[in-house]
């Protein structure tokens, strides 16, 4: 009997010290994810296989957080929701997720709580803190541990994102032009921890008082820390960081994962009855100051009416309009042919000095309300906004602004040379569409994408559009100032594969009224938000094979990254349809070697497979 009180008490001292609870395993929904103590950090299973490790975790302020030590972890606790979204790659989303609360205390027993979310799909966590007088975030603790000879494709950071993907397997960087940058990155970054394995890191839900983060190894190429950008907000009483969020498991996994917008605050905005995706026919890639020209404009909005398109896109300067006409005259013309117009505006706290306008006319709430009522009022309905700079607190904070303000004037939302997507599109959904990508646009700026253009855009469905809208700018069968080698196919294709609420087409007019009328037809029927979003098949750099669904139709698109013939296979079980229709690049010959022409037929089934050409592509309607 004593020695089963003793036992007893023994037992009753280890819990209260929190031994067991400290050890104890955090499991997903489904048990395929889970999460041990290890050291001071975390190891993140799947499937009992080692993905990704947490070597360090922590958040420090000018007087707390310091030297934490962990208390206790918390029963797990059940989340589950259902949300809707306008646009994406789904348009009903269910997600599951258990949460656990580790509690920390620091050296002056001050508490900083790690909550950790387990998903069926990935991990997000972030850090809660509570009596706050004044304080500002000094440094954020938590590292990653991404181990030499581990697949990867991250992008080095730049504040417009506008980089490449390139696959490595070292933490150390390449030359960079920018002097002290060279081991900094930027999200999402991709890994490939086991073969055949993968894990997605990024961040999501940025609010008010905070600043969105990067990853720096500049210690240890194999310490990637996460380092918020500059915050000088003055913290009082609760404050907690953005999700660290990591995707994982396969590629369709990833591909197919809603996580950002899952740990998203849920959608502020009370009527959406207004906010409508659509394909936006656009001036600026063949046209570079074509917005100022009345003339031209009209060119675009006719192009929207044959190819029945609801926008067009007037870009920058049309504050200095030609000829004596205004942009009223163009906004009227689109208006009168049943086209909505969207028009652009300089951020005017990035690229200033020598950048186009119009400028300083959104940064004032003043000015941004009278802005934004004299375009509700003229029926713009929406607009573009550039040149940002970068991801501190400011930028955030002036982000929400403008769409809190612009969904008050009932104005879509489309952010370029800005951060990448974060959640915004669930939280504000009017915000349609988000650049940070190196896109089509670059073909105007130096001679690189061309040979690069086929295996970026096959590693992109698997890295920047993952997180949300992407506008890149896509589908383009003409050259402008540099040549692209893609195929018609390939670039017919990633109007399916690039997901955006808002998708610009950037080719001339008459580059797609000269298209077969199939094309055109495609082109006149295209979605631009999904119910349905399946990855068939592909690998980062290579290829990639898609399927999306729009009401009772499939769309399948796939792509070749190589310079080789490539097989590309299209497991399709899932679909039944009575109605296929292909457009895929007519086999080169010896004789013809650059021939780019068109194979559109009628086929009885979805093949298996697909030989699909050197940097081309193909596009499957399954109806």
């Amino acid at each position: 009997m004593k020695k089963f009180t003793l036992i007893l008490l023994m037992t009753w001292l280890i819990a209260l010290c929190g031994w067991s609870a400290k050890n104890k395993k955090m499991v997903s929904p489904n048990k395929k994810l889970t999460i041990e103590r290890k050291g001071e950090g975390y190891v993140v299973y799947w499937n009992k296989l080692q993905v990704l490790e947490l070597s360090e975790v922590g958040m420090e302020t000018t007087s707390a957080g310091q030297h934490l030590t962990l208390k206790k972890i918390s029963k797990s606790s059940r989340i589950q929701t259902s949300y809707n979204m306008i646009a994406g790659k789904r348009l009903l989303c269910n997600n599951q997720a258990n949460e656990y609360v580790c509690l920390y205390q620091d050296q002056q027993e001050k508490t900083v709580r790690l909550v950790f979310r387990l998903y069926n799909d990935g991990i997000a966590f972030r850090y809660e803190l509570s009596g706050l007088q004044g304080e500002r975030i000094t440094k954020e603790l938590t590292t990653y541990r991404i181990s030499e000879g581990t697949r990867r494709w991250i992008q080095q950071w730049t504040d417009s994102y506008e980089g490449f993907f390139p696959l490595s397997t070292t933490g150390t960087p390449p030359p960079s032009r920018r002097n002290g940058e060279n081991n900094r990155w930027g999200y999402p970054s991709l890994i490939e921890p086991v073969n055949g394995v993968f894990a997605l890191l990024s961040e999501a839900n940025i609010e008010r008082q905070q600043s969105a983060s990067c990853l720096r190894n500049d210690k240890d190429k194999e310490l990637y820390r996460v380092c918020p950008d500059q915050n000088e907000c003055q913290l009082t009483g609760e404050w907690h960081s953005p999700w660290r969020v990591a995707i994982i498991g396969t590629l369709a996994d990833i591909v197919e994962s809603t996580l950002i917008t899952d740990v998203s605050n849920e959608n502020q905005l009370q009527d959406t009855s207004w906010i409508h995706p659509g394909v936006v026919s656009w001036i600026y890639w063949a046209y570079n100051h074509g917005s100022n020209d009345l003339n031209i404009i009209k060119k675009y909005v006719d192009m929207a009416v044959t190819l029945h398109l609801p926008y067009v896109l007037i870009d920058a300067e049309w504050d200095e309009m030609k000829d004596g006409k205004s942009i009223e005259d163009a906004i009227n013309y689109a208006k009168s042919q049943g086209i909505k117009p969207l028009i652009w505006y300089n951020s005017s706290v990035g690229w200033i000095n020598g950048a186009p306008g119009p400028k300083f006319r959104l940064n004032k709430p003043e000015d941004r309300e009278r802005e934004f009522s004299w375009c509700e009022r003229l029926g713009v309905a929406g607009v573009k906004i550039d040149f940002f700079s970068g991801d501190n607190q400011m930028n955030m904070d002036y982000c929400i602004d403008l769409l809190e303000c612009a969904a008050k004037h009932h104005l879509l939302i489309n952010f370029h040379g800005a951060t990448i997507p974060r959640g915004w599109q669930r939280t504000y959904p009017n915000l349609l569409s988000t650049e940070g990508v190196y896109g089509a646009e670059w073909y105007n700026n130096v001679p690189t994408f061309t040979s690069k253009a086929a295996s970026h855009n096959a590693t992109l469905p698997f890295t920047r559009n993952v997180i949300g809208p992407m506008d890149y700018t896509p589908c383009t069968f003409s050259d402008s100032q540099h040549p692209h080698i893609t195929s018609n196919a390939h670039e017919l294709a990633l109007t399916i594969l690039f997901e955006s609420g808002l998708q610009h087409l950037a080719d001339k007019p008459e580059s797609y009224l000269a298209q077969p009328q199939e094309i055109q037809d495609f082109l006149s029927t295209l979605p631009s938000a999904w119910d349905e979003t399946r990855l068939l098949s592909g690998y980062p750099g290579e290829s990639v094979v898609m399927a999306r669904r729009h009401g009772n139709t499939w769309f399948i698109a796939g792509i070749n990254g190589t310079d080789g013939i490539k097989t590309l296979f299209l497991p399709h079980d899932f679909i039944t349809s009575s109605k296929v229709v292909m457009i895929a690049d007519q086999p080169r010959t010896r004789q013809n070697p650059n021939a780019n022409k068109w194979d559109i037929k009628t086929i009885d089934a979805i093949p298996e497979s697909i030989d699909c050409q050197p940097r081309g592509g193909f596009v499957i309607v399954a109806k």
